[in-house]
């Protein structure tokens, strides 16, 4: 059934609905639930693919149920969830402007802790709240926020151990659009795409202590995550800045390689680079699309080719804007300026099709693309959810539903957009809008609606 909680927690709201079971039925359902956690920037590998099993074929219904659903404020940051919590970044205007970091619990949605910080936005452009995911590691979840402020909590209890502030801890470079990559935690490390003036554009800190290790390129930031891969037994850490797409050490941040990608008209890189097998596939709404080649003795890279359209709208391959491409059987699909769903052949960039019914087409359209078997999950910015095949001859709707209504704050125009990534853990799905964050599961069992199993350090 569903009941009102009151909540007096500031900026939360005066109720929220959640689904409340009984509590032998919960524990039953404990080893069912158990499953994946989401707990960085596209998942556990940070790669877009969710691994789980046992998930729905099709959606009985065109709109989907909620397990729950839980006010928040503004705010692009997607959701992740570890150890039975969700986390989510957000920003209040009243009384004060101030960034928040908030951990629910991911069985019914129930606020476990908030903690905020102030943070006036200037000269920041779509300043509808955080951009960055909230990472979480080895205990402790680490946030940063739109204008370079950075916390790192202890994510059972949200007791501050250590944080950063721009101004203070460092001086950044004006961002047109905030800083917006997730935190990339590797071994000992927390890497930022930070712009810290001078030379830190990727900043390296001791992920315990906050304590800088290093930090290297001059370029100016840009919007894209950085990622971690493996070649011939060495690690690349992976950024593409505002002007180059660059592989560091990620132990030293000595520079292995660097391609130039000088933009256009401005810098608005927001997609991660795509890697498969030894290629790594960049698309940008102003400069079009690369593909690149690495070498590995010694590391070096290579342009394999670049497609650039006369315009934003004249474009060519995948001028994409926020949503990340994905590389499936040689061919590489995505989200075109203006909502054009494309497939191209990975070898030359050439267009092999084109679908308009996925999102609507409009300036800066986005989808959000997870990979799970041999389906494609996407969550697209009219709030909906749509199982996918993709193969050279077309896309295949296998089903689609409503999750979530889209939102103002994040873009003004066309009745709003949903432009925030979803998260996929024990088989269900965690997205926010600038009202909210909601639960539905995707479990193919009706009786597996419990999202992840209950922490026994959450008891009260």
């Amino acid at each position: 059934m569903r009941i009102k909680s009151n909540s007096k927690i500031p900026g939360v709201g005066r109720a929220f609905l959640s689904m409340r079971l009984p509590a032998a039925c919960i524990m039953s359902l404990v080893a069912t639930a158990v499953g994946d956690d989401w707990p960085q920037w596209r998942g556990p590998n940070r790669d877009g693919v969710w691994h789980e099993t046992g998930i729905v074929e099709k959606f009985p219904q065109p709109r989907i149920h909620l397990l729950w659903r839980t006010p928040i404020s503004s705010g692009y940051s997607g959701p992740t969830v570890a150890n039975g919590r969700v986390y989510v970044t957000d920003r209040l205007e009243q009384p004060a402007e101030t960034e928040r970091v908030l951990c629910l619990d991911a069985r019914t949605g129930r606020i476990l802790w908030i903690k905020e910080y102030a943070c006036a936005y200037t000269g920041l452009g779509y300043p509808d709240g955080p951009r960055a995911s909230v990472v979480i590691d080895d205990g402790r979840a680490y946030s940063l926020g739109s204008m370079g402020h950075l916390r790192c909590h202890d994510a059972v209890t949200g007791d501050l151990l250590w944080k950063k502030d721009p101004g203070k801890d460092y001086t950044i470079a004006k961002v047109t659009w905030g800083i917006s990559a997730s935190p990339l935690v590797e071994k000992d490390l927390l890497i930022l795409q930070l712009g810290a003036l001078p030379g830190g554009c990727i900043v390296a800190l001791d992920k315990r202590t906050g304590e800088e290790k290093w930090r290297a390129l001059d370029d100016k930031v840009s919007y894209s995550a950085p990622i971690i891969i493996e070649r011939a037994g060495r690690r690349l850490l992976l950024c593409w800045t505002g002007e180059n797409m660059t592989a560091l050490n990620p132990a030293t941040g000595a520079v292995f390689w660097k391609y130039p990608t000088p933009p256009v008209k401005m810098i608005i890189n927001a997609p991660t680079p795509v890697v498969a097998g030894d290629r790594i596939f960049l698309a940008c709404f102003y400069d079009g699309s690369y593909l690149l080649g690495m070498k590995q003795n010694p590391p070096s890279v290579e342009k394999i080719w670049r497609r650039l359209g006369t315009n934003e709208k004249d474009t060519d391959a995948l001028h994409s804007t926020i949503s990340t491409p994905l590389i499936q059987d040689n061919h590489i699909y995505g989200v075109d300026s203006y909502g054009q769903f494309r497939c191209l052949e990975a070898d030359t960039g050439d267009r092999v099709w084109e679908d308009l019914t996925l999102v609507p087409g409009d300036r800066w359209a986005n989808i959000h693309m997870v990979r799970n078997g041999d389906k494609v999950w996407m969550f697209n910015e009219r709030g909906e959810l749509i199982i996918t095949r993709l193969s050279p001859k077309g896309v295949e709707v296998i089903s689609r539903a409503k999750l979530i209504e889209p939102t103002k704050g994040q873009l003004g125009m066309r009745q709003g957009v949903c432009w925030s990534h979803p998260a996929f853990a024990g088989k269900c799905i965690f997205a926010r809008n600038d009202n909210e964050i909601v639960c539905a599961s995707l479990a193919a069992q009706p009786e597996e609606n419990l999202p992840l199993p209950a922490d026994p350090r959450d008891a009260h």
